[in-house]
């Protein structure tokens, strides 16, 4: 088996030993060539390096947006049987996509693991969300959730580390002192069946939340999720917030520290499941991420979900 490990050497939970554990251990069973990250983007040349060559396996250690790197790279050409088999090895803060197939934190027992699996031929086809031209494994946001993801990435330049700590105080910062909880720029508009039905189109929109998985993400070791019912075998789903007071804030909140069962939540949040695509517009530009990475602001994305997209070992 051909494969390659896409390594992100500023992942908050990789070191240099840690990386040479984890390359002996899959060279005993995989012929791997290995890569270290240098860029933003390089994940994705990487991609689409191991689709023109065919490879096998394509492995990846750091954070979701690694692995969205390389996936946008291995789908370069849309979903196929040419595409590599992908691995991810858990190395950053969320590791939403790894530890939703099972895997456990720490990057030796994760890889472990993932040995076995390719042992037993133990993998799976999950479905996948785009946003415009950009796919996703986990989650997408438009709102507050991507300005506090942007707010992260400066804290991170100035050598921060994104602990649990950080990230709520950066959130709270975010809605008393920053976010515009005044006047909502969003809408959300469901696509048509292939009927012509539906479309429905809310207005007022705040922050708006797309998963393709659940949970959203972890605050720390606990599980975060506005819509639990999404689903790599579903469509996707999205969590709207059309109030942006104190009140309407914290039953949000709760929501997201319970994941309570999805549908209508009530009270200015609304929920969406299972759905082929939509489209959220904004009056103004509104910041916007995609797997946890800031992808600055933007006036309008197109959301579709696409079942059976890639196979991973899981």
């Amino acid at each position: 088996m051909r494969g390659l490990l896409v390594v992100n050497p500023r992942a908050t939970t990789t070191s240099p030993r840690v990386i040479d554990v984890i390359v002996h251990a899959l060279s005993d069973e995989v012929d791997l060539d290995v890569t270290v990250t240098t860029h933003k983007g390089h994940g994705m040349l990487l991609g689409e390096l191991a689709l023109e060559e065919r490879l096998d396996l394509v492995i990846t250690l750091g954070g979701d947006g690694v692995v969205n790197e390389v996936v946008n790279g291995m789908l370069s050409r849309g979903p196929g049987e040419s595409v590599p088999l992908l691995a991810t090895v858990p190395g950053g803060s969320g590791n939403v996509f790894a530890r939703t197939l099972g895997l456990p934190t720490d990057a030796v027992e994760a890889t472990g693991l993932i040995l076995e699996r390719l042992r037993s031929g133990s993998t799976r086809t999950v479905g996948l969300g785009r946003a415009g031209q950009r796919w996703f494994v986990a989650n997408a946001g438009l709102g507050i959730d991507a300005e506090i993801i942007a707010a992260m990435e400066t804290h991170r330049r100035a050598g921060r580390t994104a602990t649990p700590a950080r990230y709520l105080t950066t959130t709270l910062n975010q809605f008393f002192r920053s976010t515009n909880r005044k006047d909502p720029a969003l809408t959300l508009t469901r696509a048509p069946d292939k009927d012509g039905h539906g479309g429905e189109r809310l207005e007022g929109v705040f922050l708006a939340i797309v998963q393709n998985t659940s949970p959203w993400t972890y605050f720390g070791t606990w599980p975060m999720s506005p819509c639990p019912d999404a689903s790599f075998d579903a469509g996707l789903d999205v969590f709207v917030m059309r109030r942006m007071r104190v009140p309407t804030a914290l039953r949000a909140a709760s929501r997201l520290l319970a994941s309570r069962v999805g549908g209508p939540a009530g009270g200015g949040l609304i929920v969406w499941h299972d759905e082929a695509g939509f489209t959220l517009t904004a009056s103004r530009p509104v910041e916007l991420q995609i797997d946890g990475e800031g992808l600055g602001a933007t006036t309008e994305v197109v959301f579709t979900s696409h079942p059976d997209a890639l196979r991973v070992v899981g």
